[in-house]
C-alpha cells in the first residue's frame, strides 16, 4: 500500500452505512472518493468529514459501465491509485411483496444495483489494483444477514445478497496473484433510513409484525476500518456485525 496516500472508494456514500464508513475512513486518514446518485448528499457527507479531509465527490450510477469507469478514472487522476473499495451501494426494492406479485421491473432494478453494480465497481477496482504500483488493494463487499437467511417476501434482495457471497469468493480467489484481497461484511439491522421501519414493526417469518432492535451505523464503520487497515497479507474473508438481540440466529 502506498505509504503517502491511502485511497478509498465508497459507493452509496450519501447516506446510511456508506456515509458512516466514509466518515470513519476520513477520520483514520484515508483519502476518499464518494460515489452515489445524489450530488447534494455526497457533498453533505464530504462536509461532515471536515475541512482537513481529502474528499472527491463523484455522482455515479453504479449500474452504468461508463459511469463506473469514469468514477475510477477520476480517482486515479486525483489520488493516483485505489487501495480500498467499499462496495456498498444497494437497494431493498419493494417492501414485503409476495413472490407471485413481484414485477419483473422491480426484480431487475434490485439485481441491477445490488449485483451488477457491485460487479462493475469490483471489476473497475480490480483492474486498477492489478495495474498500479505498488500492486494490490482491498475490496470489501457489503453483504447482509440476508446472504444467509431471508426475510419474508424479499426474494430479489435475498437472491442478490446470496450472489454477493459468490462474487466475494471469486474476487478473493482471482485476486490472489495480484495482492488483491476481498472480504464481505454481513450487516444486520444498522440504524439507517432503509431500516427505520424495524423499530416500529416489520414482518416476521410467522406472519407477525414486530419491532426489532437496531445498532448504530458507526459500529459497522468501525468494523470496516478494522478490515481495511489490515496488511494485504491478512484478510477478513467473512464477518457478521449485527444488533445483538435481533432475530437472526433461529430466524424463522
Amino acid at each position: 500500500m502506498n505509504a503517502e496516500v491511502r485511497s478509498a472508494v465508497v459507493t452509496g456514500a450519501g447516506s446510511g452505512i456508506g456515509r458512516s464508513v466514509a466518515l470513519a475512513l476520513a477520520a483514520a486518514g484515508w483519502s476518499l472518493a464518494l460515489a452515489g446518485r445524489r450530488t447534494e448528499a455526497l457533498e453533505e457527507t464530504a462536509s461532515l468529514a471536515g475541512d482537513g479531509a481529502d474528499v472527491l465527490c463523484v455522482p455515479t450510477d453504479v449500474t452504468s459501465p461508463e459511469a463506473v469507469d469514469a468514477l475510477f478514472a477520476a480517482v486515479r487522476e486525483r489520488h493516483g491509485r485505489v487501495d480500498l473499495l467499499f462496495n456498498n451501494a444497494g437497494t431493498f426494492g419493494p417492501r414485503a411483496v409476495p413472490v407471485e406479485d413481484l414485477a419483473y421491473e422491480a426484480w431487475r432494478a434490485v439485481v441491477d444495483v445490488n449485483l451488477t453494480g457491485s460487479f462493475l465497481c469490483a471489476q473497475a477496482a480490480f483492474r486498477t489494483m492489478k495495474a498500479q504500483d505498488p500492486q494490490g488493494g482491498r475490496i470489501i463487499n457489503n453483504g447482509s444477514v440476508s446472504a444467509h437467511v431471508p426475510r419474508p417476501h424479499s426474494i430479489a434482495y435475498t437472491a442478490t445478497k446470496h450472489a454477493m457471497t459468490g462474487l466475494t469468493k471469486s474476487l478473493s480467489l482471482d485476486g490472489r496473484p495480484y495482492r488483491i484481497a476481498c472480504g464481505q461484511l454481513d450487516i444486520g439491522n444498522a440504524a439507517t433510513e432503509m431500516t427505520s421501519r424495524m423499530q416500529t414493526g416489520t414482518l416476521q417469518a410467522d406472519g407477525r409484525l414486530a419491532p426489532e432492535p437496531v445498532m448504530d451505523a458507526r459500529d459497522v464503520a468501525r468494523v470496516v476500518v478494522q478490515m481495511a487497515e489490515l496488511p494485504l497479507e491478512a484478510n477478513v474473508q467473512f464477518a457478521t456485525v449485527m444488533a445483538t438481540a435481533m432475530p437472526y440466529v433461529g430466524r424463522g
